[in-house]
């Protein structure tokens, strides 16, 4: 064998290993733009197009997110602000008149805001008192059974 022999048949190999290597990646690069494609869809863009796409999309997502979550807060407040904890305690006001006629209806917020009405009935008038809330508070002392009507409430 010759020196130009033996330099010939290395080129071949030399080419033969080359297009087996052009082959593989060809092959590979095809795998990857299948894949993209399966990502991508139908359009012509290419993935970094995508990618800016798909960061407006989120944004925007976030974007509404941060108002949902605005308005939940104020629907909640709207909540904590409504009437939302009520009770009812009958009693008898005085010894003998029966069927407990007499009753303190507390009406409260989530802050224990708001109004307890009373109506006491005796066997020819009838009371009525109204004391307001305030976070617990009254102005005006709260009868034992006005009180077990706000507790009442405000355990619900």
């Amino acid at each position: 064998m010759t020196a130009s022999l033996a330099v010939a048949v290395a080129a071949c190999v030399a080419a033969g290993l080359a297009l087996v290597v052009a082959l593989a990646l060809w092959r590979r690069v095809s795998q990857l733009r299948a894949a993209q494609s399966v990502l991508l869809g139908s359009g012509s863009g290419d993935l970094l197009d995508f990618t800016v796409s798909l960061q407006s999309r989120i944004d925007d997502l976030h974007r509404a997110v941060d108002e949902v979550a605005a308005g939940l807060s104020r629907v909640d407040r709207r909540v904590d602000g409504s009437l939302t904890n009520t009770a009812v305690v009958r009693y008898d006001a005085y010894e003998g008149t029966g069927g407990q006629q007499s009753a303190s209806v507390a009406l409260l917020d989530a802050t224990r805001t708001g109004t307890v009405l009373t109506a006491i009935q005796g066997r020819d008038y009838a009371r009525i008192y109204v004391k307001d809330l305030d976070r617990g508070r009254s102005s005006v002392a709260l009868s034992p059974e006005e009180q077990e009507a706000v507790d009442r409430a405000m355990a619900r």
